[in-house]
């Protein structure tokens, strides 16, 4: 087609010119996930370095048990049967002192069991003859290491020993198929139970002399942190409720209020909320452990621990629930929220000071009267409540716009600023000082400045329907039975104002429960009498 007129030449690149950028590529992706797996690594170990001690401490304890086999005295001692002591470390080395202390009795006491119905099932056996003895053995291995074992570890008040029933079921297999074969099942037990308790023995002796972790430190500290999560999320949704004059709103998805990247506050609260799992293990692992550090007390109340933890979460909804109305499409101008600022701003530091002081008894282990903090919240929140009833007409107007009346409305303490949401307020000085105005001219004007909060202020009241100001777009005249749809529109919105106070009264409310939870805990606790 070449000297053709209207022909198309097409340059096709060499081959080898073509393959030498995707070769390229090819290196580099293969060496990118090596890097990048060597590097979310790195942040794994930095972000908590007792995680690195717990794997070296395994390390230990296995190698420990199996110099018992490539020791050459140590292996004519002990023989082929130490194998269960690695298998024993391998399965009750937990991450705490507590777990692994759990661990070792579910495992000892389960070895037992098996040991003794495998000693009693494997002489009985024998004593009825070869023909009999394998059909014994079958039999008991379907009911006593399969059925009733599996059945009985499904009983709700046995759930926590369920490792200890599945330690039953294999070891009483092992067990009694092992002495079938070698004839002799009370040898067999023996060898296997001391092996176990080598394994647990080095198991333990390494989880608590080495750097050792302890679960009911873990759980104080978690408790603790918990408060000041609780505190700083207050305190920060309060802040931004109050300074912000125009609040984003959050993009309605499949994760809907979600995730707030810029309040990390946020996020601990509601890591807060879901911490009631980790708590109860914790407890669970604490009640295992000797005295030790700070904990000296024997019985030491840990189950005290989760009841606080439950009434602080009980207390954290309220501060999801404030979120929340902080994020909601419909919101309070910004003038309103202003108007108490001083009152909502007391409320809520005085709230979060009380919550810290709870956090650092805790952690002091320390009792202290917390009566002068309690009334301090509770004339806050009182004073609060006050201000919005004197004023409740700013929330919930209801003052005809054509009324002429003289009667001035209260007014708060300092000076609200002049925006497009107040002329519904400031309407009534209008009435009250130019009564020679027509009704009409104040019907113009309030027309105007409806029109102009709507433009101004349509993203945040993007939620309503567009027709309520189509009849000052489209040009139409001025109805006075819009005037009703105008006071709906302000209601609302200056409503959810109130929706946020209640909220946060209702967290003061839940306070009370707080520090009842947290004073039972220091008596049950022992903690050091401290008056303020």
């Amino acid at each position: 087609m070449n000297g053709k007129k209207g022909s198309v030449e097409i340059d096709i690149p060499p081959p080898n010119k073509a393959k030498q950028p995707e070769d390229g590529n090819k290196s580099g992706f293969q060496g990118f996930p090596c890097k990048a797996w060597i590097w979310s690594a790195w942040e794994f170990c930095k972000d908590d370095v007792d995680r690195v001690i717990f794997s070296f401490k395994v390390g230990l304890a296995v190698l420990l048990v199996s110099l018992l086999i490539l020791l050459r005295g140590a292996y004519e001692i002990f023989g082929t049967n130490i194998i269960w002591s690695i298998i024993t470390v391998a399965i009750m080395f937990e991450y705490t002192v507590g777990e692994t202390f759990n661990r070792g009795f579910n495992r000892a006491l389960g070895s037992l069991l098996a040991a003794i119905l495998a000693i009693a099932v494997g002489e009985l056996a024998q004593l009825t003859g070869r023909i009999a003895e394998p059909i014994i053995i079958g039999l008991s291995i379907f009911l006593i290491a399969g059925a009733i074992t599996s059945f009985v570890k499904l009983w709700p008040s046995l759930v926590p020993y369920e490792h200890g029933f599945r330690v039953i079921i294999f070891t009483y297999c092992f067990i009694i198929v092992s002495g079938y074969r070698m004839g002799n099942p009370i040898r067999t037990s023996m060898d296997r139970l001391y092996s176990i308790a080598i394994g647990g023995f080095v198991a333990a002796f390494v989880n608590v002399l080495v750097f050792p972790m302890w679960a009911g430190e873990q759980l104080h500290e978690e408790l603790v942190n918990s408060f000041n999560s609780l505190a700083d999320s207050l305190e920060e949704c309060v802040k931004k409720y109050l300074e912000d004059e125009e609040l984003n709103q959050a993009e309605f998805s499949e994760k809907v209020m979600d995730e707030f990247p810029d309040e990390p506050a946020y996020r601990k609260c509601r890591t807060t909320l879901n911490s009631s799992a980790k708590l109860e293990s914790l407890a669970d692992a604490s009640k295992w452990e000797p005295p030790h550090g700070r904990f000296r007390n024997f019985f030491y109340p840990w189950s005290e621990y989760v009841k606080v933890g439950a009434v602080l979460r009980y207390c954290a909804y309220e501060v999801m629930a404030l979120h929340g109305a902080l994020h909601s499409e419909i919101q309070a101008p910004y003038n309103l929220r202003i108007a108490f600022q001083s009152e909502i701003q007391d409320a809520a530091n005085q709230a979060a000071e009380l919550v810290r002081s709870l956090g650092k008894d805790i952690w002091n282990m320390k009792r202290s009267l917390k009566t002068s903090l309690l009334n301090r919240v509770h004339s806050s929140t009182e004073r609060l409540q006050r201000v919005i009833d004197m004023h409740s007409y700013l929330l919930t107007p209801h003052y005809d716009l054509l009324d002429n009346s003289s009667n001035p409305l209260p007014k708060l303490s300092h000076v609200l600023p002049t925006t497009p949401y107040d002329f519904l307020d400031q309407e009534d000085d209008v009435c009250s000082t130019n009564h020679e105005k027509s009704s009409n001219h104040l019907t113009q004007n309030l027309t105007e400045s409806y029109y102009e909060m709507m433009r101004k202020h349509s993203r945040r009241l993007n939620s309503w329907p567009s027709s309520e100001v189509d009849p000052f777009e489209k040009g139409g005249g001025f109805r006075i039975g819009i005037l009703p749809q105008m006071r709906a529109v302000k209601s609302t919105a200056a409503l959810s104002l109130t929706t946020f106070t209640s909220l946060l009264i209702e967290f003061v409310v839940r306070l009370d429960h707080l520090v009842e939870a947290v004073d039972e805990l220091s008596k049950m606790a022992k903690f050091k009498h401290e008056d303020l």
